[in-house]
């Protein structure tokens, strides 16, 4: 249980990193090692081969890269076949990359943006946006908690423990709510922001809105919800000038 702890508390550090995406192999290794000092006494080769693998390539999303972690460390274990190991590491980048960016960056954290927005549009900015700081990153360390255990307790059967998982149940929800959110905030903010406003300010937050547009494009298909947001944004402002 120690190691556990240890190994989560490595991987929060993992996390934090300026570049998840090059870190993320190294990381685990690095948060696998407080969980493999046991199989170090018992099997000092098997410690070794493990410790190699657990620091192999590994690219997912990093809330859920708990799941990967505490699998592979349960196989090492259960004396599951090295190259077998290698396949389900490389077999989970996928699934859990998409799962946690569905439920994250395309469900909770437009969600909470939009939470934010609309307690400035209603006078309690501070409030709510302490609720939302901590709310969110409650959730956050509340699912990467959920990762590693999930993952210790399924081994290479990690693939079925996911697929009827509340992770799994709650992506659908969370988009629709986030959906109606930022629907809601968009242009309650816009008419905040811009119906006092004179037009040189108007103008301003325009010629922004163009810049955000811009950065878009340029950097291409990784960031089309980026785009969309923006585009919205836009036009919410331009009605809300324009509309008595």
């Amino acid at each position: 249980m120690t190691g556990a702890v240890r190994a989560f508390f490595r991987l929060l550090v993992v996390q934090g990193a300026w570049n998840y995406e090059r870190m993320t192999g190294i990381g685990l290794g690095y948060a696998a090692e407080p969980m493999l000092e046991d199989l170090k006494e018992a099997d000092p080769a098997r410690h070794a081969e493990a410790s190699v693998r657990a620091a192999e390539y590994f690219n997912s999303h990093p809330y859920l890269a708990g799941v990967a972690l505490g699998a592979l460390v349960r196989a090492e274990y259960d004396g599951v076949p090295g190259a077998q190991i290698s396949r389900l590491r490389a077999a989970l980048c996928s699934p859990l990359g998409a799962l946690g960016d569905q439920l994250f960056w395309a469900g909770l954290v437009p969600a909470a943006m939009a939470i934010g927005i609309l307690g400035a549009v209603l006078g309690y900015p501070f409030p709510v946006l302490l609720a939302v700081l901590v709310g969110y990153n409650l959730v956050r360390l509340a699912t990467g908690v959920w990762a590693l255990r999930v993952g210790l307790a399924s081994g290479i059967r990690v693939a079925a423990a996911l697929a009827g998982s509340w992770v799994q149940r709650l992506v659908g929800p969370m988009g629709a709510a986030a959906g109606f959110l930022v629907g809601l905030a968009l242009p309650l903010a816009g008419a905040w922001l811009f119906a006092p406003a004179r037009p040189v300010e108007v103008a301003a937050g325009l010629g922004a809105m163009l810049l955000g547009l811009g950065g878009g494009w340029r950097l291409g298909a990784r960031l089309p919800t980026l785009r969309f947001a923006l585009a919205a944004l836009g036009l919410a402002a331009v009605v809300s000038w324009v509309a008595p």
